[in-house]
């Protein structure tokens, strides 16, 4: 008999549904057994977890590498440290870099320079005003998923119109790929902007006078339209406020294929923390007042939001520390954090570590196409798997952040219990004890090759812009399709 390459023993096996005392085989890149502790037999190598926890490696579908055109604030290098030393294993990362993902040219680009991650990943295509003829290009070329930016923010990229995004989204729905929205309305936040600056405005607490919840609640009663309208799916992202919950509700029980996120700032900061913060605090949506942390708790417990992300979004501590807040870089790094701040979170009661696994890591594999190979621990499964210690204690330290040009985050300082001890990547550590390996650089590939998403749903087809210009049939097929 063959022997296994990796034998984890001893250690309590965490799924979205359960944990269970087990022993873990591993050969080459999957999971080749899971049995009762002492029977798997010997490997190459063994790791005894007894006491750790073995859950499924979290996979961050919101995170900002920003190379190309801003590499001085991180780069896939550092982004893919990061993620590795906080038991991520797989990110997707988002279009509004210099120049944006917006064509097939500049998504092959950003696969070259990715070629150095650490993590598995996925890349967005953009969704803009001006990019709908490059849509199915990127499609082809192997983006992941679409980003829509209904509201500004870094990079500043215009906001489509309506029109555009729904010829977009008619587009995208033929494919099945889901479209991941910042859900704000630009205009109301241009206008509030505009009128608080010229008052002379520009506190911490004026950014977020500036996009008060109504924004996130008309973008997201406007995207779940057009979703139901032609069939795309569709993600809320970093959704900050209980007032979005409503329409967001209701868009999932009309069966419009409609998911979402937050992310860990919104659950456990709020207004109060401004004046400790300053600057630091500001983040796109905002951070708001305390009582909509009760709320968006609720919803991830009772599953109306489905996934925990991070929107790692790096700047230098001199952009982050400007004192005038619309000039402050917006957001800050997180995905070294999110699990450490979440595993506290389990401790103090707020979630179950089963709950934990299920928005880290099986919802985001399931809403975006990777199972069965990610987001769980199965025979079969890539092994993908972040081991934890629950009894761990640290301080969150700004200056060990693995995103070396950006350690500036609103969580310094903060105590919290849990922590990942080693991070395995498809059967090889990338992070173990707690230490970086470093020839780990490289490791990381597309996603895209290895995504099953269900069948496309596209809806009212015949009404579609393509189908009234004759550029597809009433069945969905291209013009060139149908030459063919």
């Amino acid at each position: 008999m063959a022997l296994h390459d990796l034998l984890i023993t001893g250690g309590t096996v965490v799924s979205h549904e359960g944990s269970h005392r087990a022993d873990i085989a591993i050969s080459g890149e999957t999971i080749a057994a899971i049995g009762a502790p002492g029977i798997l037999g010997p490997a190459k190598e063994a790791l005894d977890a007894s006491g750790l926890h073995i859950l499924p490696g979290a996979i961050d579908v919101h995170v900002h590498y920003r190379d190309p055109g801003m590499a001085y604030k991180e780069d896939w290098d550092t982004g893919t440290a990061a993620a590795a030393m906080g038991g991520v294993t797989t990110v997707f990362e988002m279009p509004n870099t210099f120049p944006p993902t917006a064509t097939p040219e500049a998504l092959a680009d950003k696969f070259r320079r990715a070629s150095t991650a650490r993590v598995d990943f996925g890349l967005y295509g953009l969704l803009a005003e001006d990019n709908i003829d490059q849509l199915e290009g990127l499609i082809a070329g192997g983006a992941a998923a679409f980003k829509c930016f209904m509201g500004n923010t870094t990079g500043n990229l215009p906001s489509p119109s309506t029109g555009a995004m729904l010829e977009g989204f008619e587009i995208i729905a033929k494919h099945g790929h889901r479209i991941s929205l910042h859900a704000e309305t630009a205009s109301v936040m241009a206008w509030r902007q505009a009128k608080l600056m010229a008052a002379g405005r520009k506190a911490p607490l004026d950014h977020l006078a500036a996009r008060p919840a109504i924004v996130a609640i008309e973008a997201v009663q406007r995207a779940a339209s057009l979703a139901e309208w032609t069939g795309a799916r569709v993600h809320v992202l970093h959704i900050s406020s209980a007032d979005e919950l409503r329409p967001l509700r209701e868009a999932q029980a009309r069966g419009v294929d409609i998911t979402g996120e937050t992310c860990p700032c919104y659950l456990m900061l709020d207004t109060d923390d401004y004046a400790r913060l300053g600057p630091i605090i500001k983040v796109n949506p905002p951070v708001r007042e305390p009582h909509h942390k009760a709320e968006l708790w609720k919803a991830l417990n009772d599953g109306t939001i489905g996934q925990i992300a991070t929107d790692h979004a790096p700047h230098t501590p001199e952009e982050k520390r400007n004192p005038d807040i619309w000039e402050a870089g917006a957001g800050f790094p997180g995905v070294e954090t999110l699990m450490p701040l979440m595993l506290h979170a389990v401790a103090e009661g707020c979630l179950s570590l089963e709950q934990l696994v299920r928005i880290a890591a099986y919802n985001p594999a399931k809403n975006f196409g990777l199972l069965p190979l990610k987001g769980q621990i199965a025979i079969g499964s890539h092994a993908d798997l972040a081991i934890i210690d629950l009894s761990a204690e640290t301080v969150i330290d700004e200056a060990k952040l693995h995103s070396t040009r950006a350690r500036v985050t609103p969580f310094h300082g903060k105590r919290v219990k849990g922590l990942p001890l080693h991070t395995l990547l498809r059967g090889q550590f990338v992070m173990k004890n707690r230490s970086l390996v470093e020839n780990s650089l490289g490791r990381g590939r597309s996603v895209h090759t290895l995504q099953k998403m269900p069948p496309a749903k596209p809806q009212r087809v015949e009404q579609s812009l393509a189908s009234l210009l004759g550029l597809q049939g009433s069945d969905g097929t291209t013009l060139a399709q149908r030459k063919a």
